[in-house]
């Protein structure tokens, strides 16, 4: 198949997990002989660097970058809310990426456009003037999902009102787009029932996020047992959970542990929380190699309450042998079991609760990433997933 893969930014360099789904997601196809070509937009804070790939995916998948300025704007936001239309997609769509699209519509065939994420449905109606390509919605996240959730928890009252229209809009508009395209690949088996509830008759299949299990070490971290978090900061699901981490469940746990450990890093890291001084706190920003920096601690935090989707983070601890512990949300669409394969902590309490067992019982972290790493190998590999990809997308053609 030939098959045109949007992006809403960089799949490369992976340095986060929308970036790390698409850069897998074309790997796999590549050496699964499919003819694949990438075109994403860059912005201010993601850049398109691919001096460290593959010399061969750079030339098969012709990957090329169109500068879109997504900055947030109060104007344009504004003139969104009088409109209905929603920021939140719109500032994505640039003339400059659709001039693009028609050019390379016009001089190629595809059989497949894929699109990667929501945030690429305002060029459906370009490609379907251009094109005669099945288009096909990979949800990354269910977005007004994440929306709805923020909403919930935002203390602010006055900003609460306007975050609820936002998600209400969000709701309408992805909705809508099910309509519009011709099939979902949902990442995870809980958004494709939420898609199904909505009554779409647009085909849906789960084609999850996947990773390569032999291109993660599963060797043990040495020295004493550290939790560690690893995220974006900049996403406000992540900024959430980690100021109640640090603010709500750390304390408590120094209590029962005086000797804990707990490291933090992100790109972005918010001042006040580099500038805390707490016993067994140690913060900073961005790390050059992430991988590295997981390898090096032992046990995955992932303190989630507004996300949605499937938690890239989540996946690759796990393909690395690492114990997890996160909320339900956080552990969402992951298709693991609470005390086998990971430990699911509901609230405050239970969060403290998990963090104390890991350091009383000395073989859980052991036992329980040993589980993950197979769970990985069984459900996660890329190789499955892209082969089921390729089966759906191949079935969309015989419709």
């Amino acid at each position: 198949m030939r098959i045109l893969q949007l992006c809403n930014k960089p799949p490369f360099p992976p340095i986060d997990g929308g970036s790390k789904a698409m850069y897998d997601l074309t790997r796999g196809l590549i050496e699964a002989r499919q003819q694949v070509k990438v075109v994403c937009i860059t912005t201010p804070k993601h850049d398109l660097d691919t001096s460290g790939m593959p010399s061969e995916i750079v030339e098969k998948s012709g990957i090329e970058g169109v500068f879109v300025d997504t900055s947030l704007n109060v104007v344009d936001a504004f003139a969104d809310l009088i409109t209905a239309d929603n920021y939140n997609i719109s500032r994505f769509f640039s003339p400059d990426m659709d001039i693009r699209l028609i050019r390379l519509l016009a001089a190629e065939q595809f059989d497949v456009v894929l699109l990667e994420s929501l945030f690429m449905a305002p060029y459906i109606p370009t490609i379907r003037r251009y094109s005669d390509a099945r288009v096909v919605l990979r949800s990354h996240n269910l977005e007004h999902v994440i929306q709805e959730r923020i909403a919930t928890g935002e203390k602010n009252i006055l900003k609460r009102p306007y975050r609820r229209f936002l998600a209400r809009q969000l709701k309408n508009y992805e909705m809508e787009v099910l309509d519009r395209v011709d099939a979902v690949a949902a990442i995870s088996p809980v958004d494709r029932d939420n898609f199904l509830r909505h009554g779409t008759r647009t085909p849906i299949a789960t084609i999850p996020f996947g990773v390569v299990p032999a291109d993660y070490d599963t060797t043990p971290a040495k020295g004493p047992l550290t939790f560690f978090h690893l995220g974006s900061m900049d996403w406000l699901p992540n900024e959430e959970g980690v100021h109640w981490l640090v603010d709500q469940v750390w304390p408590r746990l120094l209590r029962k542990q005086p000797k804990a450990r707990l490291h933090l890093a992100g790109n972005r890291m918010p001042r006040d929380l580099i500038a805390r001084q707490t016993n067994g706190l140690q913060i900073k920003g961005r790390v050059k190699d992430a991988g590295r920096y997981m390898a090096e601690r032992h046990v995955m935090v992932v303190p989630l309450f507004s996300a949605g989707g499937m938690r890239v983070k989540i996946i690759e601890g796990m393909a690395m042998g690492k114990c997890v512990i996160s909320t339900p949300i956080g552990a969402e669409g992951i298709e693991a079991t609470h005390d086998k394969d990971i430990l699911i902590a509901r609230n405050m309490t239970e969060f403290v609760e998990q963090m104390d067992r890991v350091l009383r019982e000395p073989d859980l972290a052991t036992r329980i990433g040993t589980q993950a790493r197979h769970l990985i190998e069984q459900r996660y590999d890329t190789r499955r997933i892209v082969k089921d990809l390729i089966t759906f997308l191949k079935g969309l053609q015989k419709a």
